[in-house]
């Protein structure tokens, strides 16, 4: 009886070990504090949707314009823009819904505003961050990792985390481009929008697969 009794606070000391482990585990990411939501085609095609969780206690300036931007009308924002730059194994990038082709954008606060921080890192696929063109040059474009890019901690501010579609980063990032790494079948955000999260939740250090 003694040995059974042993064997089972054993047991139950392991079990309570691996709890605070996958706990803490989880702890270790940024708070999910806004989500925004893209509904995207690929060549006309029905669209299916990608959700990212935004990370607003760590990058708030960021967030809030990435927020914003998908809340806009056509013209005004996301909704009806491209991702226009898709390199496998490397990102998908859009954003720049003035002219469509990168050399575009603006953000809310006006054409460009500085690096809020560098907090996060590009931990894996699915983490998404600023496009810029140098230092303190942010508007509005924005890419998604389908790798791992430590070469870009740094110089990339990195606010958002795909929470839920990856399956359609993956369809998009193995849509056939160009030379000039253009899809040759259009990549459009049909709909889009932003809002707060009822209740903030951790993700993971890890990338992303739902």
């Amino acid at each position: 009886m003694r040995v059974a009794r042993c064997v089972g606070l054993v047991l139950g000391l392991v079990v309570l070990i691996s709890c605070c482990k996958s706990s803490s585990a989880e702890a270790d990411g940024p708070i999910v504090t806004h989500k925004v939501w893209f509904d995207i085609s690929i060549g006309g095609g029905a669209t299916e949707r990608v959700e990212i969780g935004l990370f607003g206690d760590v990058v708030p300036k960021t967030v809030e314009n990435f927020v914003e931007l998908a809340k806009k009308p056509e013209g005004e924002g996301y909704k009806g823009s491209k991702f226009h730059r898709v390199i496998k194994n490397f990102m998908l990038q859009g954003g720049d819904f003035t002219r469509g082709d990168g050399t575009g954008g603006r953000s809310i606060y006006g054409e460009k505003f500085a690096d809020e921080n560098f907090k996060l890192s590009h931990y894996g696929a699915g983490w998404l961050s600023m496009a810029n063109a140098g230092k303190n040059t942010n508007g509005s474009q924005f890419f998604i990792t389908t790798i791992k890019t430590p070469w870009l901690d740094g110089k990339h501010v990195v606010f958002g985390k795909v929470i839920k579609g990856m399956s359609m980063v993956r369809k998009v990032e193995n849509n056939k481009a160009d030379g000039r790494d253009r899809p040759v079948k259009e990549v459009k955000i049909v709909d889009c929008g932003g809002e707060k999260v009822a209740s903030p939740f951790a993700v993971t250090k890890a990338e992303a697969t739902a």
